[in-house]
């Protein structure tokens, strides 16, 4: 018989029970020999031995099912190998695996996660990574699961912004997820309309701000929608040391940047400024069609691997194929907004304002 654990890990998303279901009934359906044992919480569930052992009937009705059926934690890479009152986490989720006697582990996960999971790799298990992280961040693949639905709830939440500030000529900055990587800002603000996105790739100047604002108030449009990311920054702050950025950010007292461009646009403008969080409400819900439909390939795609014991592999999207890339290819790197590429040049050209 052939074992298989599975964790989902980190923050959740909308598709995460979606890619367990096409993993588990093409797992089932290819072998009558196997059993899928479900770790609780994440890697908490690894290390404390909190599991679940899995029934086919356990993975029906669920392709449209939000949040995660296994339950999810976050577990830092930077703290996995530090020992806690005498807790070694990384043996302990080794003594797990080789209990349960697991012919592999599957990890639905995002950059962290998969971090850990290749960590998990080079100590000898057998370990498969399926890219999970509403941010589409994962460096290699072109999608990660969770990223679609995530959109689609910030670019709802900015159309409904844009009424009330047209009704009131407000101007609305309006924070969306992303602390390090743009794309969910960039991709919702422009298919909301936004006048103006701030991305962490792109170091903002208010003064540039302003102006855009300015234009669009001489045509006689006096409101605005700024869609800004969690983790915007200004073309000063973008100059200051790591250690001294960080240091701003904890004095904001939990205050994102966002409540900091609108306090900054005050002083050139009339209008009544306010600031909206979009908040966790992204990674709720249900998945959106395309990715209960990616979820579902790359669950199978995660089966084949498994079958094949095709191991150490990370399942990932290459332009319109679904494939697998070697999984330390990827643990550690970051997909970033291209500030010169097609998505961002082609806003500029049509007027959308960066800052």
């Amino acid at each position: 018989m052939m074992k298989v654990g599975i964790l989902t890990s980190g923050g959740d998303c909308q598709a995460l029970n979606a890619t367990m279901r096409g993993l588990a009934k093409t797992l089932y359906r290819q072998s009558k020999d196997i059993e899928i044992i479900g770790f609780l919480k994440g890697y908490k569930g690894l290390m404390l031995g909190q599991y679940k052992k899995m029934k086919e009937e356990d993975f029906e009705d669920i392709l449209n099912l939000g949040g995660t059926i296994l339950g999810t934690s976050r577990c830092p890479f930077k703290k996995m190998r530090v020992i806690e009152d005498g807790f070694d986490k990384v043996e302990a989720m080794k003594k797990t695996y080789n209990k349960l006697k697991l012919d592999c582990l599957v990890v639905l996960g995002g950059n962290g996660s998969l971090k850990s999971a290749n960590m998990l790799a080079q100590e000898g298990l057998n370990v498969i990574g399926l890219p999970k992280t509403i941010d589409n961040d994962t460096w290699g693949t072109d999608y990660t699961f969770g990223f679609q639905s995530a959109v689609n709830v910030a670019s709802q939440y900015l159309d409904e912004i844009q009424t009330t500030a047209e009704s009131h000529d407000r101007i609305f900055v309006v924070e969306i997820m992303g602390h390090r990587v743009g794309h969910i800002c960039l991709a919702s603000g422009l298919a909301s309309g936004a006048d103006v996105i701030l991305l962490p790739e792109i170091p903002y100047d208010i003064k540039g701000i302003v102006k855009a604002i300015k234009e669009r108030q001489k045509k006689g449009q006096n409101y605005a929608v700024i869609a800004c990311a969690e983790g915007a920054i200004s073309k000063e702050d973008s100059l200051l040391t790591k250690k001294k950025y960080k240091a701003k950010v904890a004095s904001r007292n939990g205050m994102s940047v966002a409540y900091e461009v609108a306090k900054e646009l005050e002083g050139y403008f009339d209008n009544e400024i306010r600031v909206s969080l979009a908040g966790h409400v992204q990674r709720g819900g249900q998945p959106s069609s395309y990715d209960r439909l990616m979820a579902t390939r790359f669950g199978i795609e995660g089966a084949r691997l498994v079958l094949n014991q095709d191991f150490g592999k990370l399942v990932v999207l290459d332009k319109t194929e679904v494939k697998a890339i070697p999984l330390a290819q990827s643990a550690g790197k970051l997909k970033y907004v291209d500030p010169e590429g097609e998505v961002v040049t082609g806003a500029k050209l049509m007027g959308v304002s960066f800052g």
